[in-house]
């Protein structure tokens, strides 16, 4: 019997999981099963359980359900704690351990697929929720120049910077942004999901070396198409992200990092 994983979350019909462990494990040449639940708003505590107790090793979680599984983890990694949420749970040794990929999955997008590194650079992120909890250790350790986080709803931003005092990191209001520039403006916004645009001050984009949309497969969102506009050299989606979240947890599950680039493209989407 092959060992099992599985994805979780609320829906999860679109889920490209199951279809890229896939490939991970043909390449990699290991033998897994890896499946996609659709998750209970009332039970899925009582459904990780169980798929641990059927004899599943790990389990990735997409929304609505990674604060639950952080809070049913008894065991967690440094980038879960600061997230206060998990992306992948494995079961070993009795235990529950949570860990976040998604942040450490958008740097290496960034830096390794993209060539664009973050020393020394000026970085802008626009959000505050649980994916920018997951990117600021590894966004940080990474060395810019300043990492500012922008976002509506300062009382979010402000309990970020509250937990993580770094002297890098620093949060704005959108307006204050007014007559900035950035090298590297990242869009973590829901607004994309939604057709529509973050509050950005015209000339924020106008230096900017990379836009780049942690949403995917949604083509030239509203923010791209005001970054092409502004003129910057180069748009990309979370497409890469997601894969390289994927093969974090992967490495982390099987102790075998897979190759990434083809899955990537197999996955891509024109920004059309």
């Amino acid at each position: 019997m092959s060992d099992r994983y599985a994805v979780i979350g609320r829906p999860i019909n679109h889920t490209k999981s199951p279809l890229i462990h896939g490939l991970f494990a043909q390449a990699s040449s290991q033998h897994l099963e890896y499946g996609a639940i659709e998750g209970s708003l009332d039970g899925f505590e009582a459904q990780v359980l169980q798929f641990r107790t059927d004899g599943g090793l790990g389990m990735n979680i997409t929304a609505p359900f990674k604060l639950r599984a952080f809070e049913l983890a008894d065991r967690r990694s440094e980038r879960a704690q600061l997230a206060r949420a998990a992306n992948a749970l494995k079961f070993e040794d009795g235990h529950i351990t949570a860990e976040n990929f998604d942040g450490i999955g958008l740097l290496r997008d960034i830096e390794d697929n993209l060539g664009e590194p973050l020393r020394n650079r000026r970085v802008l992120v626009l959000g505050a929720g649980g994916a920018v909890r997951g990117a600021l250790l590894p966004f940080l350790h990474a060395q810019p120049s300043e990492l500012v986080i922008a976002n509506r709803d300062m009382s979010k931003a402000l309990a970020l910077r509250n937990e993580l005092d770094h002297p890098r990191l620093r949060i704005s209001r959108y307006e204050a942004l007014e007559g900035q520039t950035f090298d590297i403006v990242v869009n973590a916004t829901s607004a994309s999901l939604v057709g529509e645009l973050p509050p950005l001050p015209g000339g924020v984009l106008s230096e900017a070396r990379l836009a780049y949309e942690l949403a995917y497969g949604k083509g030239l969102t509203p923010f791209l198409r005001l970054a092409r506009e502004a003129g910057v050299a180069r748009l990309a989606d979370g497409v890469g992200m997601l894969v390289e979240q994927a093969a974090e947890a992967f490495a982390w599950w099987r102790g075998v990092r897979p190759e990434t680039r083809a899955v990537i493209d197999r996955l891509t989407i024109a920004l059309e």
